[in-house]
């Protein structure tokens, strides 16, 4: 296993029913975690390394607030067309830090995710990537990322799987439709004494 804590300033993982009002999800869900430890490693292909596994702990208690934005919603083929572009209200999570876990013994491939995400983080200069790294939306940069070298306290809340779970986040997005979007359960739970994330916080990403 591999574990490394993230640090984002401002963040916002818009809930996939939200429409006008544009509300985030406490955490990003393992699909969008999934696609920063890709662009870490400058992976293109999202199937590379289906079958890894992710784990998810909130160190922090992010402070939310509300902005208001310019979203664009393509209503004319004119892309000029004023009506495709309305301010709308936005929620913002400022302070987040994540810790991250990533298994790959299911992975099929070689070499695994963990190998990769390994590399990068020693020799960063060695990646072929582009772009910023960003955790959710392009303009949400991540301020830090670093190899877990410390023991985790008491108070990490874990995102776990739990059928009657209050969040349902997806592990896996169809970005040309939503057909093919995968689903879970969550709850965020504190685990007293747990230095390694417990059996329900693993979650695999495959697209199927």
């Amino acid at each position: 296993m591999l574990s490394f804590i993230v640090e984002v300033p401002i963040a916002c993982f818009r809930q996939s029913q939200a429409r006008e009002y544009a509300e985030t999800y406490p955490l990003p869900p393992p699909s969008t975690v999934y696609g920063m430890l890709l662009s870490l490693v400058g992976e293109m292909d999202r199937h590379r390394h289906c079958g890894a596994r992710v784990a998810l702990g909130l160190l922090s208690q992010p402070e939310k607030s509300t902005v208001v934005r310019t979203f664009r919603r393509f209503k004319s083929k004119d892309l000029a067309d004023p009506r495709n572009a309305r301010p709308d209200y936005q929620e913002l999570l400022t302070g987040l830090s994540l810790c991250v876990w990533v298994a790959s013994e299911t992975e099929k491939r070689s070499p695994t995710l963990n190998d990769r995400l390994a590399d990068a983080l020693a020799n960063p200069a060695a990646v072929d990537r582009f772009g910023g790294l960003c955790l959710g939306e392009s303009r949400d940069l991540v301020d830090a990322i670093s190899l877990l070298d410390r023991p985790l306290g008491q108070g990490v809340r874990w995102l776990m799987q739990d059928p009657d779970g209050w969040l349902s986040l997806p592990y896996w997005v169809d970005h040309v439709g939503s057909q093919e979007t995968r689903w879970l359960r969550y709850s965020l739970q504190v685990e007293a004494g747990s230095a390694e994330p417990p059996a329900a916080a693993w979650t695999e990403i495959h697209a199927t």
